[in-house]
């Protein structure tokens, strides 16, 4: 008699049960290699705070489109949207990594259910030799031939047992090649999701790269065109007259710190450095070579070394200030009490928030272009309150 022929004779029997070995199946396929609840979480929190950065993005863009479309207003859209584009590929890219670990599990899960199911049918296989020794009749025509039931059972307790017995593997192996057939058709779906995930992936990546293009074609307009530059310069002078006056406005609120700070001053010439890497642009008055123009820079630009794209606090304080401010871009403000503040300026991404004390050394944002004519680069300033200080007089010497 075929297997298949006396697991039907015994399909009736399982209607509305569910064995212990769809318990154990389960636990097999959800431990093997699989994301942990913590795992998930985990996921789950990072795409929520993608979900938040990208909505507040959008918004900030809406804005940007409404006003005048200056010089500088053109390059922070530009930033703005390179900055979106880099949060959805960062969304996809933890998605894909979520899918990838799923798809480990599921090829992980399926041969040792088909292993399982390989061990239950020679069970089976094995419990039927037993049963079916009397003749090749199943196990239901074989009760109907005996004229006294009750004497049959308490005569061949073995018996009765091993058809108890019967009933939970043949009821166990059903339940295995459901989750087999189960994981086999995830198996394609997750496939299919990987795919998706790549490709919007890539178009987002095509999508970023236009963008670049713009931005580097922009710059190049800034600093070859005489006429495009003065612009850009006055445009920069208002940008600075707007910080002074966020300045003024934070000078007015006073901070409570948890511990006594070293002032500032006492550290002059013996700051770390913010980031490593080369001053692309100094402090104070600089001469344009090729237009003979005059400006005045209230900071440093740093250009960060090749494993340098962290950074950091240079003196313990509190963060007053992190958002995107024109001209600027994302921007950070750190008060470290008596009335000095350091700047931090076209960040790409905040790892600290708003009213949070830092250390010294503490990473506080990745480097980034957002709205600086100078590619790559830290803007950096130090400030006694609203007087811009040459920072490299504060800075340890290298």
């Amino acid at each position: 008699m075929r297997i298949v022929d006396l697991i039907n004779d015994r399909m009736v029997f399982q209607k509305g049960r569910r064995s212990l070995a769809a318990s154990i199946i389960l636990a097999l396929f959800f431990s093997a290699g699989s994301l942990s609840q913590q795992d998930i979480s985990e996921y789950q929190k990072r795409l929520s705070k993608l979900t938040q950065q990208i909505k507040e993005i959008k918004s900030r863009i809406k804005k940007e489109e409404k006003q005048e479309s200056t010089i500088l207003n053109t390059l922070d859209r530009i930033g703005l949207k390179k900055n979106l584009i880099k949060k959805e590929i960062s969304v996809y890219d933890i998605q894909l990594d979520k899918a990838n670990r799923e798809l480990f599990s599921i090829k992980k899960s399926i041969p040792l259910l088909k292993e399982k199911l390989e061990k239950e049918k020679q069970s089976i296989e094995t419990t039927l030799i037993t049963l079916y020794k009397f003749g090749k009749f199943s196990t239901f025509r074989y009760m109907l031939k005996t004229e006294d039931l009750a004497s049959l059972i308490s005569e061949s307790k073995n018996l009765s047992f091993l058809a108890q017995y019967q009933e939970k593997i043949i009821s166990d192996y059903i339940e295995t090649l459901s989750q087999l057939k189960s994981a086999e058709s995830e198996l394609g779906g997750k496939k299919e999701e990987i795919s998706r995930l790549i490709q919007n992936a890539h178009q987002k990546r095509k999508e970023l790269e236009a963008q670049e293009r713009k931005n580097k074609a922009l710059i190049r307009k800034i600093k070859r065109n005489r006429k495009t530059h003065l612009k850009t310069l006055e445009e920069l002078k208002e940008r600075a007259e707007q910080l002074q006056i966020l300045i003024k406005k934070l000078l007015k609120q006073e901070i409570s710190v948890p511990v006594a700070l070293i002032p500032l001053y006492e550290k002059k010439g013996r700051l770390p450095w913010p980031v490593e890497g080369k001053i692309i642009t100094a402090f104070g008055l600089q001469k344009h070579s090729q237009f003979n123009t005059v400006t005045i820079n209230n900071g440093i630009d740093i250009a960060p070394g090749k494993n340098s794209m962290i950074v950091k606090s240079i003196h313990p304080g509190k963060v007053v200030y992190t958002d995107y401010f024109q001209g600027y871009g994302n921007l950070i403000i750190i008060d470290h009490g008596m009335k000095y503040y350091s700047l931090y300026g076209h960040c790409s991404d905040f790892l600290i928030d708003k009213g949070e004390f830092v250390k010294t050394g503490q990473p506080i944002a990745m480097i980034g272009d957002f709205s600086s004519l100078e590619g790559i680069s830290l803007y950096f300033e130090i400030r006694f309150k609203t007087k811009p200080l040459n920072p490299l007089q504060w800075l340890r010497r290298r």
